[in-house]
């Protein structure tokens, strides 16, 4: 019923579209060739900032429209008319008269020529992290103010007049370097040059150790502009304080710098195991980061990643090279990457520490059960449907709804386009659609979800059943490798897949797990396992968390005749 309502709606406003529409020029002096992408119309309130950078998932977002264009010639216009699709706001008749800052945008999107034969319109990354109001070379018009009335006859003019520029590269300094190759595999697989990278930082005394080799500490997350939490000198004094809402803090600006500045010294003090750690660039058309897997629409990340750009880090930076010497930790997408890519690598990788896991068990695909629920939005009984709750904070207030998120993310793109959290699962987990993009795990507006798409998830992505499933077969390869963390209040319901994986792990047998399974206390996203801190100062901590962890672990686990001592100067 939504639909129609929304069809009806659509074609109401097309009649009266002539009466309230926005005209987006395309000037030849910013571009001398045609343009695809999406392009944005945003609305906001505020007396302060840019509208670009005001859309949000909380109550406090502004407004965002978007149509999706190709083949804009330069010195022509686009016109957004009241039929575009929005967020919060689904239609713009719906938009209360009143004054507003708008701004326009144009997400450019390049055309990739796969070798599977499928030709696609996507947002390349260009060394922001898929963030589509930074992206360097988006085009962007200078905020106007109006006064708007949806009920009138209007015809707003908008120039595209700037151009986002492109993002410095981080400079090597004496420890943390910065890599960057052409991986042939996924240069094969996107039909263009497709890079992948990281960011080392070396231990202390490696310049002076020449003969030494070092085990690799792996540290996943979302994209990284330079190597994170790492700082040679004391927090700035006179540092401007700085307010989080979500920890309720003022001056947490300079906790970060002052904890980031604590590893320094604890990295080049004494005792401190002498790794090589590592923070990974694979960012790519549909996300900041790939997922460390291979997968049907986004290539084959995961063989790049382990074969290709790990290799290449320790030949650099004098390596171990072996399996037994590499470890990885990371939390939320971070969290699932070094739990999938352990599953999926057994023999390359000795240990994951995995926080506040993306869904590992598609039975709490957050809120939603793709197997059994029949819609991702909400519950229906004969006489009540239910909106499925899609973010909290640690006391369970909600702030957005499933449907809520996806339809923001609707508004920012379509075709799994948008950049954000949804899209991207379903980038890496789904099949190849029969237009070249991601099948839809559920229909992105209605949330009615597809069956035969959640099998095919079942059977490659869903990690408490592939490692229940595949157990004879890899579990003396995986005991005692896996641990797992989450805060019982996170704020994306992550904990109750964890749930499911530990009452698996605990009935696995020939062998027994061995594996680790913990969980805070009204704790929320992402805690790590840190029982004597608040997540505010844990979160910051995970390089010193789990690197000395991992050197006692590994001396249960490494081959005999293993070098164990060399790089414990």
């Amino acid at each position: 019923m939504k639909k129609v309502f929304f069809l009806f709606v659509t074609l109401i406003t097309i009649l009266f579209s002539v009466a309230q529409s926005f005209s987006i020029l395309l000037p030849d002096s910013l571009s001398k060739k045609p343009l695809d992408g999406r392009l944005f119309l945003m609305f906001s309130k505020n007396e302060w900032g840019e509208p670009r950078f005001q859309i949000g998932t909380g109550s406090a977002t502004q407004q965002i429209f978007g149509i999706d264009v190709e083949n804009w010639q330069p010195g022509t216009s686009k016109i957004i008319s009241l039929q575009a699709f929005g967020y919060p706001v689904e239609i713009m008749a719906n938009i209360a008269a009143g004054e507003y800052t708008i701004q326009a945008l144009l997400h450019i999107y390049e055309t990739f020529h796969r070798k599977d034969g499928h030709v696609v319109k996507l947002p390349m990354d260009r060394g922001e992290g898929q963030h589509w109001n930074l992206a360097p070379g988006n085009l962007y018009s200078i905020p106007l103010k109006i006064n708007f009335n949806p009920k009138t006859k209007n015809n707003y003019k908008i120039i595209l007049n700037t151009i986002i520029p492109p993002i410095k590269e981080p400079e090597d300094n004496e420890y943390v370097k910065h890599i960057k190759i052409q991986s042939k595999l996924l240069t094969e697989f996107w039909g263009r040059p497709m890079y992948i990278g990281a960011h080392v930082l070396l231990p202390q005394g490696w310049s002076t150790h020449p003969d030494v080799k070092y085990p690799l500490a792996i540290f996943h997350g979302h994209f990284p502009s330079d190597f994170g939490g790492w700082r040679t000198m004391p927090a700035e004094e006179n540092l401007k304080p700085d307010t989080s809402e979500r920890f309720n803090l003022i001056g947490y600006n300079k906790i970060v710098q002052q904890e980031a500045y604590n590893f320094y010294k604890l990295w080049t003090g004494p005792n401190f195991p002498r790794v090589l750690a590592v923070e990974i660039q694979h960012s790519n058309p549909y996300y900041d980061d790939s997922y460390a897997v291979n997968s049907a629409n986004l290539g084959p990340y995961g063989d790049a990643i382990t074969y290709e750009l790990i290799p290449e880090i320790e030949k650099r930076f004098h390596g171990i090279g072996q399996g037994w010497a590499r470890f990885m930790y990371g939390g939320s997408t971070g969290g699932w990457e070094v739990l999938a890519a352990q599953v999926f690598y057994p023999d390359e990788y000795n240990g994951c520490y995995s926080a506040c896991p993306d869904p590992i068990d598609f039975n709490h695909y957050t809120t939603i059960n793709i197997y059994k629920d029949k819609n991702a939005y909400y519950q229906e009984g004969p006489f009540k449907k239910t909106l499925r709750p899609g973010l909290r904070n640690y006391l369970g207030h909600v702030s957005a709804m499933v449907e809520d998120l996806n339809h923001r993310e609707l508004a920012l793109g379509t075709r799994s386009r948008s950049g954000d959290q949804f899209d991207i699962w379903e980038a890496v987990y789904s099949p190849v659609d029969k237009d070249g993009y991601p099948a839809r795990i559920f229909n992105k507006y209605t949330g009615a979800i597809d069956k035969k798409v959640a099998e095919y998830w079942k059977d490659n992505y869903d990690l408490v059943n592939i490692i229940k499933r595949d157990w004879p077969r890899i579990g003396e390869k995986l005991k005692s490798k896996i641990h797992i963390y989450v805060g019982d209040m996170d704020n994306f319901y992550l904990n109750n897949a964890v749930y499911t994986a530990e009452d698996m792990i605990k009935k696995l047998e020939n062998p027994k797990c061995d594996c680790e399974v913990d969980y805070g206390d009204r704790a929320e996203h992402c805690w790590n396992g840190d029982h004597t801190q608040p997540n505010y100062i844990s979160r910051l901590r995970y390089h010193n968390m789990f690197i000395p962890r991992w050197a006692e672990e590994v001396k249960s686990r490494a081959p005999r005749g293993a070098d164990l001592s060399s790089w414990r100067y």
